[in-house]
């Protein structure tokens, strides 16, 4: 029986092998003769040489944004320059581990009544930062950013350096040791948030909405627990040492985020399940909402299968073709309703309201390569790639009639398209 199963599967690879060899083939001279892509690399580069800012409607450098160009930045920078940014980051750490948002110059941060609070140190003389409470991403994104780093230019000695009387590498556990310590939820076994959109750092409540307040509604979401794992295996992977520890965490993680968050019903997340109860009316159904942001993480971490991976993405093309939105980064369909967020800008198909984000939408594709939908990945990456080439820059977002707005230089989206590209032509020439 043995050696006949074994027969069968060989059998199975040969023809599966021969299939995606000829769809390879089909799709390599498409891919190498694109003039898109090769105008969108180019301009990437272009962009990322200005400057480590999220895009010109931003002063500051975020580390949400940071974790998704930095590896571009390595294409047109020095070492020293990218590990200069990341110390900024552990210099301004929090005494309970947390680590900040952004930063940005002294002379540049305006007190503004309302606006920013900004956190200063003793160890970082030139910068200060800030926090948007409501999201729990900024620990996770970091830990992300210097594995990318390291992965891209083999310092690992960085993981050693001391900065203050901690080394990077306790900076980066310490971080970790914030999420569980001060933003975990016993019932669940999750870390939890304030309740935004999908990935955003937009709460419900407030004008503005990035605080924390006594208004705010926690919960626990996709997007944060899919960092949270992402980050704890490139812990793992940037010191073995500490698997005994995080590897149990990482596994219990993963399984209270399928046990909560996961809908088997409908195959999709839930969109936020809630601490202290829902902020929306009774009458709502949130759960209608599919997380397009947050179900392309949960992809990355590894939580999906092929089968629901090809579920959601058939959701997510249903999802634009109703709409009639450009492209799979719509952050969420359908949009909450009107008067659901506070801030102006959240209204249906505002900002991270149904917005479309290449920033979101190039990192689907990139988890459709590397889980072997090459066609399906070349197919939904164009949209994306021609807007750039008709708009001639990197927008931060699309509404949906496909017309650019925000930050056009927005670095996170050249960051992760150049990314997409480079795997999907890796992908077609092997």
């Amino acid at each position: 029986m043995k050696s006949v199963c074994g027969l069968l599967l060989g059998l199975f690879v040969l023809v599966s092998c021969g299939n995606n060899s000829k769809i390879s083939q089909e799709l390599k001279q498409s891919v190498v003769e694109n003039k898109d892509f090769a105008f969108v690399k180019k301009k990437a580069l272009e962009v990322v040489k200005t400057g480590f800012n999220a895009g010109d409607g931003y002063g500051e450098v975020w580390i949400r944004d940071y974790n998704t160009f930095i590896e571009l930045s390595a294409e047109v920078y020095p070492k020293e320059e990218l590990k200069e940014n990341l110390r900024v980051f552990f210099r301004l750490q929090g005494d309970d581990g947390n680590i900040i948002d952004g930063f940005i110059p002294k002379e540049k941060a305006v007190d503004v009544e309302g606006g920013y609070t900004y956190i200063y140190n003793d160890l970082e003389p030139i910068y200060c930062g800030h926090k948007n409470t409501v999201e729990t991403d900024h620990e996770a994104s970091l830990v992300q950013a210097v594995y990318k780093y390291v992965q891209k230019t083999g310092d690992k000695e960085f993981l050693n350096e001391k900065i203050g009387d901690k080394t990077v590498a306790d900076r980066l556990e310490w971080a970790m040791e914030f999420l569980i310590n001060h933003r975990w939820s016993d019932e669940h076994g999750l870390v939890w948030g304030a309740t935004t959109s999908d990935w955003g750092d937009v709460q419900h409540c407030h004008p503005w909405g990035v605080y924390i307040t006594e208004d705010t509604k926690y919960c626990v979401d996709i997007y944060d627990n899919a960092m949270f794992l992402i980050a704890i295996d490139n812990l793992i992977e940037l010191d073995s040492t500490k698997k005994e520890k995080w590897q149990t965490i990482h596994d219990n993680i993963a399984k209270n985020t399928m046990k909560h968050l996961w809908d088997k019903e409908n195959q999709k997340f839930i969109p936020h399940v809630y601490l202290d109860g829902s902020p929306f009316p009774a009458s709502f159904n949130e759960n209608e909402i599919f997380y397009h942001g947050g179900t392309a993480i949960a992809i990355e971490a590894g939580l999906l299968k092929q089968d629901q991976i090809k579920v959601s993405l058939d959701k997510m093309i249903a999802n634009v073709k109703a709409s009639g939105a450009g492209s799979i980064g719509l952050t969420v369909y359908p949009p909450y309703p009107e008067g659901s967020f506070e801030n102006k800008g959240m209204v249906p198909y505002g900002y991270q309201n149904g917005g479309d984000w290449t920033w979101f939408g190039a990192r689907m594709i990139q988890q459709l390569v590397k889980y072997g939908f090459v066609e399906e990945a070349y197919e939904q990456l164009q949209p994306m790639t021609n807007r750039v080439v008709v708009n001639d820059g990197f927008y931060e977002w699309y509404t949906e009639k496909n017309e650019p707005t925000g930050s056009g230089t927005f670095r996170g989206s050249a960051g992760v398209l150049y990314k997409a590209i480079e795997m999907l032509e890796d992908a077609v020439e092997k």
